[in-house]
């Protein structure tokens, strides 16, 4: 079993922040994602808000931070955390090589111990839950507009939702030349006045009051039902990109024992202290304003309080 002083879980822009300002304060320092390093920040397609970028994509700006994370502290990819126990000193845990990386012959499994954990996980995808979406899921229905874009160049997509995620990658989608139309359950955009304007802008259509009902085809997406103005229609479209908001990746926090609120995201105090002595929290799945700059300030702070819990 290898010893730690902190334990960051998850290594989005939280945790990678953390991961650099734990382990610059020479604590022993290891992050831990079920996935790559970078979490939704990957899928962000480009970013005129971060300070010293006039323009960056996240999955720039993500590598920029692991290589310079990786000067302080361990990275450890594609590596699930199965259980957490509370034991005297501080905490276990046992980890499994991702599903995608096992083989019948090795599980990649490993125990550690950490004096302090970080949570860093972050959230998932929100579905829309329509028949359809998982069947066609790969197949025309995609969560990442930078991921699956390209496939659809020259081609009709649909993207749902009505913030700034939505706003961006509909930009993104159009900027590639796709035929990108925007589908909002309600009458108004809730994204950034600067986002609703880059919309017109580029004249991207949005079709008001609208949901999908069902997302229908043969091998791959070739329709939709949509209920427009309380009215059923079929639409054509080659995909439906979906950005509806996430939910708040909290299982392992729940286990144990860290306090939730009731949209599910963790309880933090001004240090990102949780009720849990010793456990810490940052970024998205803490609720609040999720915005890459709050993740990082967020996760600074975290490892701040926890090398003070340590050595004060």
């Amino acid at each position: 079993m290898e010893n730690y002083d902190i334990i960051i879980i998850g290594a989005g822009p939280a945790g990678l922040t953390a991961g650099m300002y734990a382990g610059r304060q020479n604590s022993k320092t290891l992050v831990i994602d079920k996935g790559m390093a970078g979490g939704l920040g990957l899928e962000v397609p480009m970013m005129q808000n971060y300070p010293g970028f006039d323009l960056i994509a996240g999955m720039e700006l993500i590598q920029k931070m692991k290589a310079q994370s990786e000067n302080y502290c361990e990275i450890l990819e594609n590596t699930v955390i199965e259980s957490i126990e509370k034991t005297e000193g501080g905490f276990n845990l046992k980890t499994k090589n991702s599903p995608l990386l096992m083989t019948s012959d090795d599980a990649g499994e490993n125990e550690f111990f950490t004096k302090s954990i970080i949570f860093a996980t972050g959230s998932s995808h929100r579905h829309l839950n329509v028949p359809g979406e998982e069947e066609f899921l790969g197949r025309g229905v995609a969560y990442c507009a930078t991921c699956d874009g390209m496939f659809f160049i020259g081609r009709d997509v649909l993207m749902v939702g009505g913030g700034n995620s939505a706003a961006q990658e509909a930009l993104y989608l159009n900027n590639l030349g796709c035929n990108v139309k925007l589908v909002h359950r309600r009458d108004e955009l809730r994204c950034e006045h600067h986002l609703q304007n880059a919309l017109k802008e580029n004249g991207i259509e949005v079709l008001w009051n609208s949901t999908i009902e069902e997302i229908k085809g043969d091998m791959a997406v070739e329709s939709v039902t949509l209920l427009r103005d309380g009215k059923k229609e079929d639409y054509k479209t080659d995909a439906v990109f979906v950005a509806i908001g996430d939910d708040p990746s909290n299982e392992l926090a729940k286990e144990l024992g860290v306090n939730l609120d009731d949209g599910g995201y963790i309880i933090t105090d001004k240090n990102q202290a949780t009720n849990v002595e010793g456990v810490y929290s940052a970024g998205d799945i803490t609720g609040g304003v999720k915005q890459w700059i709050v993740a990082c300030g967020e996760g600074a702070v975290a490892a701040i309080s926890a090398y003070n819990y340590l050595n004060l």
